[in-house]
């Protein structure tokens, strides 16, 4: 028996030392991208070439209201706790993965009973040498089976796992980064909102003094009944922006808790818009920097490292597959002798090579659709590459441009906000015309809300620089 043993175990050796010097030809070459980026950022204007710089989003969100609805998101937000969860499935398939280089080891115990037929070859030679009239079997064994890894294939099965494991994490970091993104664009607009409905009733107050104002020019006969016609009419439109304005604020104060992980319901906030400024000491660094700071872009890039190590794995599919198994234990047809020991022992070892042939070719599919998949791999991270260079240009040319619209249009504002007084002073004295005065006061309502939609741009402007260079995950 030890001879037998022997004589397996010496072909197993000979048959790994055949296989490891092949071992080389079924290595797979890694596909790297071919990047070259830009030395700066497109934008208007002249562009931070220093090491990019982005603060912890704690740091960079300072008002006390923002900060409490952030930190609520980041613990209660539902699609970053699925994210969390899906990190904890990557972990437990990396620690599987980390010990697929150790064998498998299983322990069975079993126990039979077989009457054969009084008429069969079986039955008659229970009956004539035991006299029974069926037989039993009594088994306790440990079996251990082992897959040498010859081709890499648990390698590159670690490296995937790792690989998945970590993108986990990158998604986690995206997914709170835009949550981060969100979640301070919602707040800027709903004080926007606010400002729009201030600047609608206040507006609607003035329409009102003008209208009895243009009502008593008619009652005194200076001025006709479509004067009167026309000042209610630009009451009305006034008035008709109030309630889409808190129709509008509602929706977002819903939107906004939907991020937070809560039920619909009001959203404490700063008293005006005004009293919020853009981000400062955003260095929005030099291009290839977003290879470290953006999550999106380093999962593009993990994504690589995985279809790599997939690619070596089909291809060692398709190679001989080294097996050792080996089982031991006690057996007895008495349970009186099952661990009579030695005489109940037993043992078997084999060793075994197998080499697929033909699989009506699955293998060389799996081979060829993982190849595909590297390819796309590479492809999409150079997609993801342009985009995040495009979003960082974009954020800057808004920014810049923001700041020269904002200063003619507060120019024109306080030009505006004078022409109202003088036209409402004119009309009084009777050197203007109603017409005048409701095109003054219709150009001062579009130019409040036009001032503060660009104060909210200018906000998320520099928001989305933040994301876009890879802040709000820190």
């Amino acid at each position: 028996m030890i001879f037998i043993y022997k004589r397996v175990l010496a072909s197993v050796i000979l048959a790994c030392s055949l296989l490891i010097v092949n071992s080389c030809k079924v290595s797979v070459d890694p596909l790297q991208p071919d990047l070259t980026f830009p030395e700066k950022y497109r934008s208007s204007g002249e562009t931070d070439s220093t090491e990019v710089n982005v603060m912890p989003w704690k740091e960079n969100f300072k008002e006390i209201h923002l900060k409490a609805l952030l930190d609520s998101a980041v613990y209660n937000n539902l699609d970053l706790k699925v994210a969390i969860k899906n990190m904890d499935a990557a972990n437990q398939m990396l620690k599987q993965s980390k010990l697929g280089n150790l064998p498998s080891i299983s322990l069975g115990v079993t126990g039979s009973s077989n009457r054969p037929s009084d008429n069969s070859l079986d039955g008659l030679t229970l009956s004539q040498f035991l006299g029974k009239r069926h037989v039993e079997d009594y088994t306790a064994s440990v079996g251990i089976s082992w897959e040498i890894d010859i081709w890499g294939k648990v390698r590159n099965q670690k490296e995937e796992s790792l690989a998945a494991f970590l993108q986990t994490e990158e998604v986690k970091k995206a997914i709170q980064t835009q949550l981060i993104s969100e979640v301070a664009q919602g707040y800027y607009n709903l004080l926007l909102l606010d400002e729009k409905l201030r600047i609608a009733k206040k507006n609607e107050e003035l329409n009102s003094h003008t209208l009895k104002m243009i009502k008593l020019q008619f009652e005194a006969g200076h001025v006709n009944s479509l004067a009167v016609q026309q000042a209610d009419a630009q009451k009305s439109t006034a008035a008709s922006l109030v309630p889409k304005f808190e129709q509008e604020i509602l929706i977002q104060e819903n939107a906004i808790n939907l991020l937070l992980g809560k039920m619909p319901g009001s959203v404490k906030r700063a008293s005006s818009i005004e009293n919020m400024f853009p981000l400062e000491a955003i260095r929005s660094g030099i291009p290839s920097s977003l290879l470290s700071m953006r999550p999106d872009v380093k999962q593009a890039e993990l994504e690589i490292l995985r279809a790599n190590a997939l690619l070596g794995i089909k291809k060692a599919n398709m190679y001989p597959a080294l097996t050792i198994t080996a089982q031991g234990g006690t057996n007895s047809f008495q349970t009186s002798n099952w661990f009579n020991i030695p005489s109940a022992l037993f043992g078997n070892v084999l060793g075994g090579v197998t080499q697929p042939i033909f699989q009506k070719r699955k293998l060389k599919t799996q081979y060829e659709l993982a190849k595909i998949e590297q390819e796309k791999a590479v492809i999409v991270f150079r997609r993801k590459i342009l985009v995040a260079v495009g979003e960082v240009s974009g954020a800057l040319i808004k920014i810049d441009k923001l700041n020269e619209e904002q200063f003619e249009v507060d120019k024109r504002s306080k030009i505006l906000q004078n022409a109202v007084g003088n036209a409402d002073m004119l009309f009084k004295n009777g050197m203007a015309n109603y017409l005048e005065v409701i095109t003054a006061q219709s150009n001062v309502l579009q130019s409040q809300l036009q001032s503060a939609e660009i104060k909210r741009a200018q906000l998320d402007a520099s928001v989305e620089l933040y994301r876009a260079i890879g802040g709000g995950w820190k």
